[in-house]
């Protein structure tokens, strides 16, 4: 009886023994949930934190790049009077964009290249052919000693000069960077539909933004002006020996414009090679100061003067192979009335400006000389007759071969 009391009172008292700990185990469960429901919700705000963060810091570096770029309202303005006695564009998707290199003393980086911050001249100036479909680019170099119509333009202080025949880099002294653009297009009727303005500090910052190009020197260089001094053989050049490198004229080569503009092609085709690289584009460590230094020094026409038309201008460059960059200069000979000036060599240069108002193909070659020849290239136009040769180089082409 006892043992049947006790069984009894034993089991009432096992399961009040059990009872507890099943609530205890219930209760830690829910205790569990709470916990991973406060640690998802934590969890969750910490990430839509971190991801407002991060669009907080994307729109930050938008905003960033985007005010680096200064519109060329003035030029705008002035090229839209005569916007009657320009060139049309022939060919719809094709582009025409005018690079040009200020040699600005003002600013203090600037300064040191000079004595004279009141002078300003285009050290280079470069017309960039883009075809339709963006099948190749085409640059053109005008030589700064060449001698040209200069129309009548726009002083900074509101005044107007007269047209002139003078040096081509007169052209942005006296009107700047809408002068510039109608001197070209009247010396080539191809229509300029963007231009772009960088000075010697944004230079050296692009090159310094991907560590530095590779060149290759025959011999050492000493060049007490341009404050150069380098051995011979392959030498990655950042952006101030760069700038010395590309703007020496006296103790490289025979010291002429010519030689000059030729070193600033090679170097220019290293530098969209460097640039065009993986290690660049796949990288935002290495991207972004690119982008940087890239838009922190430019002034633009009012419709590239923003991220998003600078993009929807190079999106279709990608593609580009490196080999259809091509680099060339003007045909030109010594000025009749100056053997230190140049002048256009016809009929050369007027077939070259020909092609490339009708985004016709032209080949460059480091075989030839300053004028178009009718060397068959590998390509044709339409199959009737060969393409013209320039003397030139592409972006494709190791300066140390």
């Amino acid at each position: 009886m006892s043992d049947t009391a006790g069984a009894s009172s034993a089991q009432p008292g096992g399961r009040r023994a059990l009872g507890p700990g099943r609530g205890s185990s219930a209760s830690g469960r829910g205790r569990a949930r709470r916990r991973r429901r406060r640690w998802a919700h934590g969890t969750a705000l910490a990430v839509t934190a971190l991801l407002v963060a991060a669009a907080g810091a994307g729109w930050a570096v938008y905003m960033k790049l985007e005010g680096n770029i200064t519109p060329d309202e003035a030029a705008a303005a002035e090229l839209a009077r005569f916007e009657e006695e320009r060139p049309t564009s022939l060919v719809k998707d094709a582009r025409n964009i005018l690079l040009i290199g200020s040699d600005s003393r003002s600013g203090d980086e600037n300064g040191r290249y000079g004595r004279d911050p009141g002078t300003e001249r285009s050290d280079t100036v470069i017309l960039l052919h883009l075809s339709a479909g963006r099948r190749s680019a085409t640059a053109v170099s005008i030589p700064r000693d060449l001698m040209v119509n200069v129309p009548g333009c726009r002083r900074p202080d509101g005044s107007r000069s007269e047209p002139m025949f003078t040096m081509f880099n007169s052209a942005f002294e006296v009107g700047g960077s809408a002068c510039t653009i109608r001197t070209v297009e009247k010396l080539t009727d191809i229509r300029v539909d963007h231009h772009v303005v960088v000075d010697f500090d944004g230079f050296k910052d692009m090159v310094d933004a991907v560590d530095g190009v590779d060149v290759c020197l025959r011999e050492p260089i000493d060049d007490e002006a341009a404050e150069l001094r380098l051995p011979a053989g392959r030498v990655t050049l950042n952006g101030e020996q760069a700038l010395g490198y590309v703007r020496a004229r006296k103790s490289l080569g025979d010291g002429s414009d010519t030689g000059r503009m030729e070193r600033q092609q090679r170097f220019l085709g290293a530098l969209v090679g460097k640039v065009r690289s993986n290690d660049v584009l796949l990288n935002p460590v290495k991207l972004y100061p690119v982008l940087d230094a890239a838009t922190s020094s430019l002034m633009t026409d009012p419709g590239l003067a923003s991220l998003r038309g600078l993009y929807e201008l190079v999106r279709g460059l990608r593609e580009i192979p490196t080999e259809g960059v091509q680099f060339l200069t003007v045909p030109r000979e010594p000025y009749a009335g100056n053997v230190n000036r140049d002048q256009l060599a016809q009929p050369a240069a007027e077939k070259l400006f020909e092609r490339l108002r009708r985004d016709a193909p032209v080949a460059v070659g480091t075989d030839g000389d300053e004028k178009a020849t009718e060397k068959e290239s590998g390509k044709s136009s339409g199959g009737a007759s060969p393409v013209p040769t320039f003397s030139g180089n592409t972006a494709a082409e190791d300066t140390c071969a």
